[in-house]
């Protein structure tokens, strides 16, 4: 599937001021996260176990800054 196929989602976690935002894409199997402010960069993909692990660790507060 080609970049420009694919179905983007801005992240529920980019606070929705258009700044910082990522967006996030379903492949098969996989996840495709990208740069809201210049989508002219390649996205970043990972598999959909690294994304789960990592999600589990944002909603566990664990890249909180104190």
């Amino acid at each position: 599937m080609r970049d420009d196929e694919l179905r983007w989602f801005t992240s529920s976690y980019s606070g929705g001021n258009g700044e910082g935002c990522v967006e996030v894409a379903f492949l098969p199997g996989a996840i495709a996260v990208r740069d809201t402010k210049d989508r002219t960069l390649p996205p970043h993909r990972h598999s959909a176990g690294s994304w789960s692990a990592f999600l589990a660790a944002v909603r566990a507060g664990e890249f909180d800054r104190s």
